[in-house]
């Protein structure tokens, strides 16, 4: 078979990585990107890339705020790109929320693997 796979299986892949970023299983979200993924540095700017710099970044952010974000609705573009609407909360080391927002996370993915990744302020 060829093909994209279908998009319960995107959906079902972004859900376990989201799943792994709020358990804080860095591990597992690894093998879910691809060994040279591109992605957003939402706390400095700019944009990083590959494993080695993805899980510096998170464990730096993590050392500083605690992140949940919760998908809430998936939507595939026309190009193939995955968007999810992502219910983000920030709360600071002692619990207090910094941040409750909606925004748009958009995926480029290939087979089972996530290439890319931006982010977009919600536009409702």
């Amino acid at each position: 078979m060829t093909g994209p796979a279908p998009a319960l299986a995107y959906n079902e892949l972004i859900q376990s990585a989201y799943d792994a970023f709020n358990e804080r299983d860095l591990d597992f979200l690894l093998l879910l990107l691809h060994p040279d993924v591109d992605w957003p540095n939402a706390a400095e700017g700019g944009r990083i890339r590959g494993h080695q710099a993805v899980r510096e970044y998170w464990t730096r952010q993590w050392d500083l705020i605690d992140p949940i974000v919760k998908p809430q609705r998936f939507e595939t573009l026309p190009d193939g790109r995955i968007v999810v609407h992502v219910h983000q909360i920030i709360r600071d080391l002692d619990g207090k929320v910094i941040l409750d927002r909606t925004v748009q996370h958009i995926y480029r993915l290939d087979g089972a693997q996530i290439v890319s990744m931006e982010i977009e302020e919600s536009q409702s």
